[in-house]
C-alpha cells in the first residue's frame, strides 16, 4: 500500500494536469466516472494515502488499497480501473485501486491539519487525540489514519524503532518524552522517507522493516506477522526498543521484552 510520501510525489507529478480539460475517460470503474469528460482538473493534491482530483462541484478520490498502481503518460498490459486522457495525447491511468467521487470540494471533508505531509500539520491536535486513545497499541497508534494520516506500515516499523519503543506498547503509559518523539518522528521520517524515494534510495535506509538483524545492537528482529489491531507485519528488535505496558489505570508494569521490570 502506497503512503503518505509516495501519494505526494504522484500528486507532484501530476501537477501540470491542473487546468487542463479531460478529453476522455475509460477504464473499468463502477462508478460514473464519464462525469469527468469535458471538465477542467481544478486542482491536484493529496490527504494522507488519498490522491485528489479536483472538479467544480466534486472531486475524484483514488485510494491504492494494497497493490494499486499509476502510469503517467504510458500504460501497463493490464486494463486500467480508470483512464483520463488529455490534449496531446497525455494521460493519466490507474490501477486496481480504490475509485470515489465525493461531493463539495477537498477543503470542505478533510483536515489538513492531521496530515504528517501537509505544511498544516498539527502536533498538537495529534497529541490531543493520542491522549484518547490510551489503551491503543503504539503500533495501532501510527496507522490510525485519523491521527497521522499518511502513516503506513513501513513508517510505523521504523519510526518505532528510531525512537526505540516496542510495537506493543500501550499509549497511556508511553512517558511524555516518548509519546512527543513517536508524534514528531511520524512526521520527520516521512519527510525522511520522500527524501530517500524521490533519489531511489529508500530500501537502503531500512533498519528493521523486512530485515532480520537490528543495526544497532546486532541482535535477531522478532518478527510479528498479525500484530496488534490493525493486523500488520512488524519488524522490531526485543533488545533495544522497550515495552512500555503500565501507565494510569493499567495494572501492568514498564518492562521490557522478557517481562523484566525497568
Amino acid at each position: 500500500m502506497p503512503e503518505g510520501p509516495s501519494i505526494v510525489i504522484l500528486r507532484d507529478a501530476a501537477a501540470g494536469f491542473a487546468g487542463r480539460k479531460v478529453l476522455r475517460v475509460g477504464g473499468n470503474s463502477k462508478q460514473d466516472i464519464g462525469r469527468m469528460a469535458g471538465r477542467t482538473v481544478l486542482g491536484v493534491r493529496s490527504w494522507g494515502k488519498h490522491f485528489l482530483l479536483a472538479f467544480d462541484g466534486f472531486f475524484l478520490r483514488i485510494h491504492f488499497l494494497l497493490f494499486g498502481s499509476y502510469r503517467i503518460n504510458e500504460r501497463r498490459d493490464t486494463p486500467p480501473r480508470l483512464s483520463l486522457g488529455f490534449s496531446a495525447g497525455e494521460e493519466l491511468n490507474f490501477y486496481a485501486c480504490s475509485v470515489r467521487f465525493i461531493e463539495g470540494a477537498p477543503d470542505d471533508v478533510y483536515d489538513w491539519s492531521g496530515d504528517v505531509m501537509s505544511p498544516d500539520w498539527d502536533r498538537s491536535k495529534a497529541r490531543r487525540k493520542l491522549k484518547l486513545r490510551p489503551q491503543v497499541l503504539a503500533a495501532d497508534a501510527l496507522l490510525d489514519q485519523e491521527v497521522f494520516a499518511g502513516v503506513g506500515n513501513i513508517i510505523k516499523n521504523e519510526v518505532l524503532h528510531r525512537i526505540r519503543v516496542h510495537p506493543e506498547s500501550r499509549i497511556a503509559a508511553l512517558p511524555p518524552r516518548k509519546l512527543s518523539e513517536l508524534i514528531d518522528q511520524a512526521r520527520e521520517y516521512s519527510f525522511d522517507f520522500l527524501r530517500w524515494k524521490r533519489a531511489f534510495v529508500l530500501r537502503q535506509h531500512y533498519q528493521v522493516h523486512t530485515k532480520t538483524i537490528c543495526p544497532r545492537d546486532g541482535c535477531r528482529l522478532s518478527y510479528r506477522k498479525h500484530l496488534g489491531r490493525a493486523r500488520r507485519r512488524a519488524f522490531f528488535c526485543e533488545a533495544c526498543q522497550r515495552l512500555y505496558a503500565g501507565g494510569p489505570g493499567s495494572a501492568g508494569a514498564d518492562t521490557d521484552a522478557s517481562g523484566t521490570l525497568l
